[in-house]
């Protein structure tokens, strides 16, 4: 596969600490992208590089070790690696869709696009965590009235930038040299929002992209618990005193300070009602958030290293992709399904398994470690949240309607389905060929 014009040359930076297995899923889901000249930057510590040397391709990605809890130093060293005319970022407990940079990248063949965002799934791969918000200088998100699947062009006004979420985000990487990259002095929490900022700033235009889908699971790290929740506010707390001092006015930031305090109180009550922790931990946890907005407010700010084009080039991953394909089932023959799937991966095949019950149950997406995604749940239950809560169909339609629902973002096409499935074009199509 060739690049085509206005194709950009793509640097996908993944940055990971202290979750080795969560990095490895990544990379594998990574390594399937449907994109013709992507490099991949890790920066990890010492245990998520050991994952990289023992993928079959872990050769032919750049790595960098670092070791010290900082998300806007790493990425950082990411973009100093990064040769591509783009950088993209997600995280390591994020996997993309197969066509993420194939839609995350068609934005940028219009020259005044800077930046470009795409949707978040939430852990059970089917709603979302998030889709198009703007923000201003309290840090506070406001959504964005976009339509459709169709990428828009956005520019920012009002004070308000275009907000980029930081496991699914890409920007020309000249513009983020010359910006100085991500502020070192945003350890955790706000890094990404204090970049969108200054790209407005600057006037630059922002898309966002629908279709470009990342599914991110929230894995535990040093701030939360793999069920979110909280462990350290201290780093929250010091990345809002610094954003607050670079975008807020100084007399309103008393009170967005307090309003801030309040919500994250009424954050951990809630935990604390469903008994994940106790009283002594909400006030444990909000003299650190304030500790943190203490030390944040000494923190220097903009000190960034100088972001020259990497030295070693670019370097793209080369995988011999094979065919996608279509398997599924009812719930009762699942195991033969899975069997089926591991065959099809030996053969160098990309399945995409779709097993219904014949139930009411929600349905659920995720990535397999082993390199496929598996749709499960009930026929008649909901995969939508504006879908009601019980349907009434055949096993095919409901096959074809999930299909239609995910094959936008994993460039499939239909005539992966049964031929009755198909659309007469598309059975026409397939019996040319």
């Amino acid at each position: 596969m060739s690049l085509s014009a206005g194709q950009p040359t793509i640097s996908v930076v993944v940055v990971s600490r202290r979750r080795p297995e969560a990095l490895k899923r990544a990379l594998v889901g990574i390594s399937q992208l449907r994109y013709p000249a992507f490099e991949v930057v890790v920066v990890a510590d010492a245990a998520g590089l050991a994952v990289v040397n023992d993928l079959p391709f872990g050769d032919q990605l750049k790595t960098v070790e670092y070791e010290t809890p900082n998300i806007s130093a790493a990425r950082n060293r990411g973009i100093a690696h990064a040769a591509g005319e783009v950088v993209a970022f997600i995280d390591d407990d994020a996997v993309p869709e197969t066509g993420w940079l194939h839609h995350l990248a068609i934005p940028f063949a219009e020259p005044e696009v800077v930046a470009a965002g795409g949707y978040v799934r939430g852990r059970n791969g089917i709603g979302f965590q998030w889709q198009a918000q703007s923000v201003d200088g309290t840090g506070e998100g406001l959504p964005l009235d976009v339509n459709g699947d169709e990428s828009v062009v956005l520019t920012p006004n009002n004070g308000r930038a275009i907000k980029t979420e930081g496991t699914n985000m890409a920007f020309r990487r000249m513009v983020l040299a010359e910006l100085g990259g991500f502020d070192p002095a945003f350890r955790y929490y706000l890094d990404e929002t204090d970049l969108n900022l200054r790209l407005a700033a600057a006037g630059h235009k922002t898309a966002i992209v629908p279709r470009a889908e990342v599914h991110h699971g929230y894995a535990e790290n040093r701030q939360r618990t793999a069920a979110r929740v909280p462990r350290d506010l201290s780093e929250i707390g010091a990345s809002k005193a610094v954003f607050l001092r670079k975008h807020c006015p100084e007399a309103q930031r008393a009170t967005v300070w307090k309003a801030f305090c309040q919500g994250q109180r009424r954050r951990l009550l809630s935990h604390m009602v469903a008994g994940h922790i106790m009283p002594g931990d909400v006030r444990r946890l909000m003299r650190g958030l304030q500790q943190g907005y203490s030390d944040g407010q000494t923190r220097a700010l903009g000190q960034t290293p100088e972001l020259t084009r990497a030295a070693d080039g670019f370097a793209p991953l080369v995988v011999q992709l094979g065919p996608q394909v279509v398997i599924f089932g009812r719930l009762w023959r699942r195991k033969t399904i899975l069997r089926d799937t591991r065959q099809a991966i030996q053969d160098g095949k990309l399945p995409s398994v779709f097993i219904f019950s014949r139930t009411a149950l929600f349905h659920s997406v995720r990535f397999d470690p082993a390199g496929f995604w598996l749709q499960r749940g009930g026929l008649f239950g909901r995969s939508e949240r504006r879908q009601s809560l019980f349907r009434i169909g055949g096993f095919g339609a409901r096959l074809k309607q999930e299909f239609q629902r995910v094959a936008a973002q994993r460039l499939m096409s239909e005539t992966l389905l049964p031929k009755r499935l198909q659309t007469k074009q598309q059975a026409q199509k397939r019996s040319r060929s």
